[in-house]
């Protein structure tokens, strides 16, 4: 091969592997440049919720009284905002039941009456982001409950009143995918509502100590 051709090829290489340079970093631009699908900040849940009570309370005026509550079952909805992508706002809805019952000096009474309760709860929660799929939370917040249908047993009329209460919670998304998930979360509602009842003609006050946990495990959707 003379010098001449030898050049030749010598330029055509060179232009080759120039344009295999400029196709590979447009390559690159292309992939550093492409959009990210963002995570939206709204997120649901929906949970089996188990409500387990502490059962303590007492009548004003009555020694010994004591205070007992059943434990339930109920579905719940919650929805989240994340304002970055270690916190959120939680907005807990579910409405569920008790029953009263009479213990101690005025156990027999036996079930004074029954309530249903919507406690509505929102907490502010800290995400830990650094651990793959697993994201466990912690959160605290404030709870109002509303207490309705209320129906007397034993006692001849029952008014348990709405109150306020703090919160605290604990639990975890374990992530599927971008958008779906597991969930596990505890609670607890500190709520210690005054009431009214009136048994055998005679009006009485208290204050039923229920201070629940809320046990939840369910899924999640992030949008």
């Amino acid at each position: 091969m003379g010098p001449r051709r030898r050049g030749i090829t010598t330029v055509a290489i060179a232009l080759v592997v120039a344009g295999l340079q400029q196709a590979a970093a447009a390559d690159i631009r292309s992939v550093d440049t492409a959009p990210i699908a963002a995570s939206s900040p709204w997120q649901i849940r929906l949970r089996a919720l188990g409500v387990i009570t502490d059962d303590k309370g007492n009548v004003n005026g009555i020694p010994g009284s004591d205070l007992s509550y059943s434990d339930t079952v109920t579905p719940e909805l919650d929805i989240s905002y994340y304002f970055t992508d270690n916190l959120a706002a939680e907005l807990i809805l579910g409405t569920t039941y008790a029953n009263i019952y009479g213990e101690g000096t005025i156990g027999g009474l036996g079930k004074i009456g029954k309530v249903w309760l919507l406690p509505p709860t929102l907490t502010l929660q800290y995400h830990f982001t650094d651990l793959g799929a697993f994201k466990p939370y912690v959160g605290a917040g404030v709870n109002y409950t509303i207490f309705y249908n209320q129906d007397a047993g034993s006692a001849d009329a029952l008014h348990v009143k709405d109150t306020f209460g703090g919160a605290l919670q604990v639990g975890f998304d374990y992530m599927l995918d971008q958008h779906w998930g597991f969930n596990f979360d505890v609670k607890k509602l500190f709520l210690e509502p005054k009431f009214d009842v009136t048994v055998g003609g005679t009006d009485f006050t208290g204050k039923a100590k229920l201070n629940p946990w809320l046990i939840g495990t369910g899924v999640t959707y992030r949008f």
